[in-house]
């Protein structure tokens, strides 16, 4: 089957452009990895950041201001202020949509506070925010003519003198590799927060896979030692407490009861408060017991209801033991406005640096970027679509990827493929987490570098075809660990700490580091990285934003 456009993603960012590329004449798929309900968004509890009043020009000045504060330096004014001002026409047109944001007394849209905003600006659905928006958007696509690929693992991208031909796929159902012609592609399939395994809110499979699909079509990644550590992960399972619960008015204590933190600080500031808390010896946890039970089944009722199922504590009653988490990573392919260096190929969500967050994210504003971005993705590639014809397609690279899956299946191995990816976690959480250093970063680097020499040693054990996990999980694997030597080697670079990104050998913020660093992978296994300069206006605006 041949498509107009082809979208591969399935949390809002795919979904919104998706449906933003339908019309009632053109052929439009989405792809997901696994089922349309997984997705990053579908978990992002907390809410959505929206100035809901068009008109209230301080209001999202405010809000611009917040996110590029929050970014230290590193975001382009241009793309924050785009979002920001979209951010009330977003909020419309998912309640037409069927999204039921809570209201207040008087029947408006409710907002609530969030970790490093000046003012309430996050409208929610309770603390299942993201699964209510996307189980919305899942019906508006399906009643738009959308076709769902489901369990379909992109391998590749087809190009040809770089423009974008479609996409190249295994078929999970029985390991058959397809092609998907495509006048246009819409990269939206999330971050890389899984490459640290066992220490992360996101499930083992977002290992990156399209941002090392992005690396082997000679695209740049920018930003990749910016990961995301979300304060609050339920101790003894890693799942998210939602920021939302500090909104309400939790409390974060140490094990001698005493609060050390501004429980709105932005999430770097709190992440490396509670490292330092358990670095003395002390448990940290959150405390709601001071709020009514009624308000935390009200606000706070898919978070009162995991913390009994998953550890057996009652938030009302109980602490409720945490501890930081890889969540959310605000590195992925270098775009401007969603366009890539190849022609027809956008990229929106999670795994695109569209210059928003910078070096560290402001809660609330992950839904937001993924349904702006996603959006303006799917009219940029409906537009494409209509302008262009389908490329021609070299199957000789297809062959390549056929021969591939079929020496994972034709050898033997004696490694244990499922250990090697908890030790990767285990590596990148204990040497390339919240604190780093040249000598962490070194010992992390030799030790991918070895492992990703043997992950092309794997081979499956079960031979065959149907519904074959562990052909996926050795992919998965491998794509993890081109991501993770992408993310050492610009974490090395970086010679500072900013936001997110701490080197205990290089404590202070430095100016001569205002910039990204851009890495991509010159041939298989060897990478180049620069620093990218920011235009005059770019310098210009900064400065401008800098005095208010």
């Amino acid at each position: 089957m041949i498509y107009d456009v082809i979208v591969v993603g399935g949390g809002i960012a795919g979904l919104m452009a998706a449906i933003e590329a339908k019309t009632d004449t053109n052929k439009v798929a989405l792809i997901t990895k696994g089922n349309i309900f997984k997705s990053n968004s579908a978990m992002a509890s907390g809410g959505i950041n929206a100035v809901l009043d068009p008109e209230d020009k301080e209001a999202i000045e405010s809000h611009i201001k917040d996110t590029y504060n929050s970014s230290k330096g590193l975001a382009d004014i241009k793309s924050i202020t785009y979002m920001c001002k979209k951010a009330s026409t977003i909020i419309s047109k998912l309640v037409s949509y069927g999204v039921t944001f809570q209201r207040d007394e008087k029947g408006n849209i409710a907002q609530r506070p969030f970790g490093g905003a000046g003012k309430n600006r996050t409208c929610y659905v309770g603390d299942k925010t993201g699964s209510a928006i996307i189980q919305t958007l899942i019906k508006k696509a399906k009643e738009s003519g959308i076709k769902f690929l489901v369990n379909t693992y992109v391998l590749n991208l087809a190009t040809h003198e770089n423009r974008v031909c479609g996409v190249v796929s295994l078929r999970r159902l029985d390991s058959t590799v397809l092609v998907y012609p495509a006048k246009a592609v819409v990269l939206a399939a999330g971050g890389y927060a899984g490459i640290y395994r066992g220490n992360s809110t996101n499930a083992q499979d977002y290992t990156g896979d399209l941002l090392a699909v992005a690396l082997r079509a000679g695209l740049s990644l920018r930003d990749m030692e910016f990961v995301q550590f979300h304060p609050t992960g339920i101790a003894k399972t890693n799942y998210l407490v939602t920021e939302a619960a500090r909104g309400e008015g939790g409390y974060l204590i140490n094990s001698d009861n005493q609060r050390f933190v501004n429980e709105l600080d932005t999430r770097d500031k709190i992440a490396k408060a509670i490292l330092n808390e358990q670095k003395k010896g002390h448990k940290v946890y959150i405390d709601l017991r001071h709020l009514s039970l009624e308000k935390i089944q009200k606000k706070l009722p898919s978070l009162y209801t995991v913390a009994f199922n998953q550890v057996g504590i009652d938030i009302s009653k109980e602490l409720l033991e945490i501890k930081p988490v890889a969540h959310y990573t605000m590195g992925g392919v270098a775009c401007n406005m969603t366009q890539t260096k190849i022609k027809g190929l956008f990229v929106c969500g999670e795994m695109a640096a569209n210059a928003i967050h910078g070096a560290n994210r402001l809660g609330g504003n992950s839904l937001l970027e993924g349904a702006v971005f996603g959006e303006l993705a799917g009219q940029k590639a409906l537009e494409f679509s209509k302008k262009h014809d389908f490329a021609t397609i070299d199957y000789n690279l297809v062959i390549k990827d056929i021969l591939t899956i079929d020496k994972i299946f034709a050898g033997e191995t004696s490694k244990n493929f499922n250990a090697i990816r908890v030790s990767l976690g285990n590596t990148m959480f204990n040497n390339v987490g919240i604190i780093r250093s040249k000598e962490s970063l070194v010992k992390a680097f030799d030790y991918i570098k070895y492992l990703r020499n043997q992950s092309y040693s794997l081979h499956c054990i079960n031979k065959e075809r149907r519904n074959n996990v562990e052909l996926i999980s050795i992919l998965e694997l491998r794509n993890a660990l081109e991501v993770s030597e992408a993310v050492i080697l610009a974490a090395k670079k970086r010679k500072e700490s900013r936001g997110a990104h701490h080197r205990s050998d290089y404590e202070r913020t430095r100016k001569k580091y205002q910039k990204h660093i851009l890495i991509r992978e010159v041939k298989k296994g060897f990478f180049k990285l620069e620093f990218e300069e920011k235009g005059v206006l770019n310098r210009f605006r900064d400065l401008i934003i800098n005095k208010h």
